[in-house]
């Protein structure tokens, strides 16, 4: 009786936080909608849904004489002008604005398919949450957010694609719909041949009839229009857009960037879409006969966009849908799918990869390689194998007691003994930085604001007797061979040295990696809210006070720009110094974990230096390292009341026998 009891609390309790979470989730969900929609009805008329104005406005390509295509801005099929042409009569405002909660619509009807199409077994609170977290991806994704503010019909394919697949009652409603969706955008006609080889075979007959019958319907009406799209463009090439730019994220798009061209190009275009094809389509009968018919979709979709003459990036969302495979056999590995393909499918490929010349390729076909991987390589899990359920468990350890009862604060944050699986961990790390770096470059103040902030810094510094950054910097002008020593140490290890620290602790002490990194991160959001509500001007900007700058040159005070380096990076954001609280951070770290007396005191001289140098460069005030000594300081305490202890309690046999002895502050417990 008494476990029944326990065991229907535990089962209200659990209920109560999945409706909780699916609450919240439904809550963000319907924030990003309201704030994409808000985001294109506020652009002028004439800004928003560039795309549609095009076809429809009262200058569009639907109101003047002559042929769909005269213009080369209508990129659609001949269908897509003969559906549109009842909308040419339509109010230009009224309409976009009920194009845009169209389009919303249809978002939140994809996501809704999405989430009812994920393969079984599928646990309970996961069909529960699906329907929120799939409508968030959806208003996050890239091709999402171009079609919101284009005005683009790509969504109508992929939706009815999807209608056609999970939600038809019947193979000839699911063919016709899938035919209308060939119709508007004629690579879905490959959904055909998955069709056929599932054993549907009248639906992939009705599909191709569809698309047949609708084409030949668009034939007749426009003839002309017809002949230009099918023939003298082949299927829509090169309409709109250059085809090779960066947004035909196709192999035709990558091999013209490449600069081939004419023939040549044209022969190894078609022999890989052939590849492709054949093998990404073999793959995803594959899959679709394992029961993951939603995966097999989303390979197919791929195909169509890596075979596409132009997919521009407005029509990739089949790459978000490929986020439902599930790949690798360990539960620490198991996140690396869907985050790359999140990640690759809402944020540019700059932000993905750093500005280096030998990595463009890859960061500028990240869509084209991600759609690739999925449709040929990714080796996504079958639901028969042991690990699509059950993966080889995390290894995870308790903190040590801590000294308060609340501490740990969120006892479900448990600390992982493993290594974080590499390549998600540098991909994290890089885009965590560049979204700082957005936001550090975003968080401008005033000049006057910043100026005037930097006196109130130096007034109190003289009260409190440590305004000597004048003094410090003028000693060092002076002094050639202290002016290059700080030059080149100001410039040199504010990356090299956490990067190293980091490395170091990832292959020898992976538990210490984490709770370190995780601290590091904590500093740099808190830094971010100081650069927002306190621009500070440096004293190497501060105008009359004689201080020179030794790392930048002179700056043109006169000029607002301040010269070249404010394309670099926010001028004004001083306050907390990183350059500092990153060199405190490090020598913290080796102060703590490093097993010899002459590597915690040589680890302490790499802050000591960095604190002259960033006063000695007149890039900073004194009190600017003090706020980055405060955020590191908040950064270790929030991992602390967070996470707890840095010691942790090991299960047995967690390490080898021979390292064992090694963990001095570790206490080994059995599990």
């Amino acid at each position: 009786m008494a476990n029944a009891e326990g065991s229907v609390r535990g089962s209200t309790a659990t209920d109560s936080r999945i409706g909780a979470a699916r609450a919240a989730l439904w809550l963000v969900a319907a924030v990003l909608a309201v704030r994409q929609t808000a985001a294109v009805l506020r652009q002028p008329p004439g800004e928003r849904l560039t795309d549609l104005e095009t076809w429809i406005g009262p200058s569009g390509v639907l109101h003047v004489t002559g042929g769909l295509y005269d213009a080369d801005r209508f990129t659609g099929t001949p269908f897509a002008g003969l559906v549109l042409k009842p909308f040419a009569s339509s109010a230009e405002q009224s309409l976009g604005v009920a194009w845009t909660f169209g389009t919303l619509l249809l978002v939140v009807a994809l996501g809704l398919v999405v989430s009812r199409a994920l393969p079984v077994p599928v646990s309970r609170r996961s069909t529960l949450l699906a329907a929120p977290v799939a409508i968030s991806l959806l208003m996050l994704s890239l091709p999402v957010r171009n079609s919101f503010h284009l005005g683009q019909t790509s969504i109508i394919p992929v939706l009815l694609v999807l209608l056609g697949c999970f939600a038809a009652r019947g193979e000839r409603t699911s063919g016709l719909l899938i035919g209308l969706g060939a119709a508007l955008q004629p690579t879905v006609l490959l959904f055909a041949p998955l069709l056929w080889f599932t054993g549907r075979r009248q639906a992939a007959a009705t599909a191709t009839g569809a698309f047949a019958g609708l084409s030949a319907l668009a034939w007749a009406a426009l003839p002309g229009d017809s002949w230009t799209y099918w023939v003298h463009h082949v299927a829509g090439a090169g309409l709109g857009a250059r085809p090779d730019s960066l947004a035909n994220q196709s192999l035709h798009g990558a091999l013209l960037r490449f600069g081939l061209q004419g023939p040549l190009e044209i022969a190894l275009y078609l022999a890989l879409a052939a590849a492709v094809a054949f093998l990404g389509l073999r793959r995803a009968v594959h899959y679709a006969r394992d029961g993951q018919v939603l995966l097999a979709v989303a390979l197919t979709g791929c195909v169509a966009v890596a075979v596409s003459p132009t997919a521009w990036q407005h029509q990739l969302l089949w790459v978000l849908l490929a986020v439902v495979g599930r790949v690798g056999k360990r539960a620490c590995d198991r996140m690396l799918w869907p985050v790359l393909v999140v990640l690759v499918t809402t944020l540019p490929g700059k932000m993905l990869l750093p500005n280096m010349a030998v990595l463009h390729p890859i960061r500028d076909n990240t869509l084209l390689i991600a759609a690739l991987a999925a449709a040929c390589a990714v080796p996504f899990l079958s639901l028969e194998s042991p690990y699509f359920r059950r993966p080889v468990p995390t290894q995870y350890a308790r903190p040590l007691p801590a000294r308060w009862s609340r501490v740990p604060l969120f006892p479900f944050w448990r600390r992982v003994l493993s290594r974080p699986n590499l390549l998600l961990e540098l991909l994290v790390i890089r885009v965590g930085y560049s979204v700082y770096s957005h936001i550090r470059a975003a968080a401008t103040g005033s000049v006057d604001s910043a100026e005037s902030h930097a006196r109130q810094i130096l007034s109190l510094e003289g009260a409190l007797g440590i305004d000597i950054e004048h003094w410090v910097n003028q000693a060092v002008v002076r002094t050639d061979w202290a002016e290059a020593f700080f030059d080149f140490y100001y410039t040199s290890f504010h990356f090299v040295i956490p990067l190293s620290i980091l490395g170091i602790l990832y292959v020898r002490r992976p538990c210490d990696y984490r709770w370190a990194r995780t601290s590091l991160a904590f500093a740099t959001l808190l830094a971010l809210l100081g650069f927002w509500l306190y621009p500070l001007a440096p004293p190497r900007l501060m105008p009359g006070m004689g201080f020179v700058d030794t790392v930048h040159g002179p700056q043109d005070l006169a000029n607002p720009d301040y010269g070249a380096m404010t394309a670099v990076t926010n001028q004004y954001a001083a306050m907390p110094s990183l350059h500092f609280g990153w060199s405190l951070w490090c020598g913290l770290v080796v102060l703590m974990l490093a097993p010899k007396l002459w590597m915690k005191l040589v680890a302490l001289l790499h802050p000591l230096f960095t604190v002259c140098a960033i006063v000695a460069t007149a890039n900073h005030w004194v009190l600017d390292a003090v706020g980055g000594a405060a955020v590191v300081g908040a950064g270790f305490g929030l991992t602390y009341v967070l996470a707890g202890r840095r010691q942790l309690q090991l299960p047995a046999r967690a390490v080898p026998p021979a390292r064992a002895a090694e963990v001095k502050e570790v206490a080994v417990t059995r599990a």
